[in-house]
């Protein structure tokens, strides 16, 4: 079997006879080019080469581009190999860069050591540049695995679960770092309970920085707000003004990252869906933005329709100068708030076919003890569904659950004095 490879520039002047000899006399496969034939050839068509043979006379603009072709096929650069009989000074010019030479007499033993030598240096070249890669692929997994530490810090270790509430998560990012992020700390001194989901537009680690960026604007905004109260007049159907706890931080969080995003980082074409949420836990009252993400569905405990949360506004950081307009919702004991990301419903398996909005409504329609009971399901399913197709996007649920035996013989006296506190 050849042990070298030698493609041989087919250009004016050509090798002389005595050159051709020589080199047919040696072990190496010789393959004749033309430099239109090497510039346009198709990479997966092109050969692979030890030694690259041209004429001292050749357009050193075609000889570079004749190397980078090969250099992309088989993963490493030939030994470029000039040869002259009487060119001398062109000769000079080539040697300068670092090019090998032939010269007369071509004698088969000295071409031919010629030619295992070159062979020899870009075999060894490859080896070093694949070294190189390798040692460069392993600083960046080493990066992506300090970033995955990183973002995982931004999530919440434990979630601040209140007293007859359930609280179950799942995430489960595509990448090593993820676009989705979820939060949920408390609020107002703690008299409401804030939770987020929320979908970076991209994957990878722009979405991840992109992500750590919005989550902190988010809570922080929120978590300073102070005490102010929205009214919402006339909300329980009566004329009665009622003060909204928890809203005004709501409201100031989602506008306020809207603002600095669009102001800041609308040309970095990143922007983000979100489900924000702020629930009154002895009430079951809910007030949310939902900013063009997935509408939340809130599954009633006694088996009605699932129900979905309507956008209230567009996603963070589009448009500037918005306006978000707040939702309201009711958790009765039994009702379940499940919140999702897009990698639900558009989860692929390998014949590339959706999960869906139908299969995820028919397995919330089934019966359903718990939040945990509805996460864990619908990610059995989406699993299942993907089988050894790719993950191709991040899924990250969210399920809020009151339990029956939540509201006590005291709690709707507490719950009226809350709401108005």
């Amino acid at each position: 079997m050849p042990s070298t490879t030698v493609i041989i520039l087919d250009a004016y002047p050509p090798p002389p006879p005595e050159l051709l000899h020589a080199l047919r006399s040696t072990d190496a496969e010789l393959v004749t080019r033309t430099p239109a034939e090497l510039a346009g050839e198709p990479l997966d068509l092109l050969p692979h080469a030890d030694v690259l043979l041209v004429p001292a006379e050749s357009d050193g603009e075609s000889v570079r581009l004749a190397v980078r072709r090969l250099r992309r096929q088989a993963g490493g650069a030939p030994a470029v190999v000039v040869w002259t009989v009487e060119q001398f000074a062109a000769l000079e010019d080539h040697v300068r860069i670092g090019h090998d030479y032939l010269v007369p007499p071509f004698l088969p033993a000295l071409v031919g050591a010629r030619l295992h030598s070159c062979s020899e240096r870009a075999g060894l070249g490859r080896t070093l540049r694949e070294a190189d890669a390798r040692a460069e692929l392993m600083g960046y997994e080493k990066e992506l695995e300090i970033g995955r530490e990183i973002q995982a810090g931004f999530l919440p270790e434990s979630l601040p679960v209140p007293a007859g509430w359930e609280i179950d998560v799942r995430f489960r990012p595509a990448r090593q770092v993820a676009g989705d992020f979820y939060d949920v700390f408390e609020i107002s001194r703690g008299r409401r309970l804030a939770f987020v989901v929320a979908d970076v537009c991209d994957k990878g680690v722009g979405a991840a920085l992109f992500m750590a960026l919005i989550r902190s604007l988010l809570r922080h905004t929120a978590e300073n707000s102070g005490l102010q109260h929205l009214v919402a007049a006339g909300r329980t159907g009566g004329s009665r003004r009622i003060p909204v706890v928890g809203a005004t931080p709501l409201l100031n969080a989602v506008t306020a990252t809207n603002g600095y995003l669009t102001r800041n980082h609308l040309r970095q074409g990143y922007f983000a869906t979100l489900f924000f949420g702020v629930l009154d836990p002895l009430t079951g009252s809910l007030v949310y933005i939902n900013g063009g993400h997935n509408p939340p569905l809130l599954l009633p405990g006694d088996g009605r329709e699932p129900v979905a949360l309507d956008t209230t506004g567009p996603a963070v950081g589009v448009l500037p100068d918005c306006v978000y307009t707040l939702g309201y919702a009711q958790l009765d004991p039994g009702d379940t708030l499940f919140a999702f990301t897009d990698g639900v419903p558009e989860a692929r398996c390998p014949s590339g076919s959706f999960f869906g909005d139908e299969r995820m409504l028919d397995l919330l329609t089934a019966p359903l003890v718990n939040g945990k009971d509805v996460v864990d399901r619908m990610d059995v399913a989406v699993i299942e569904h993907t089988g050894t197709a790719e993950q191709h996007d991040d899924v990250t649920m969210l399920a809020l659950h009151r339990p029956r035996a939540a509201r006590g013989p005291h709690a709707d006296a507490a719950a009226r004095q809350a709401v108005a506190g």
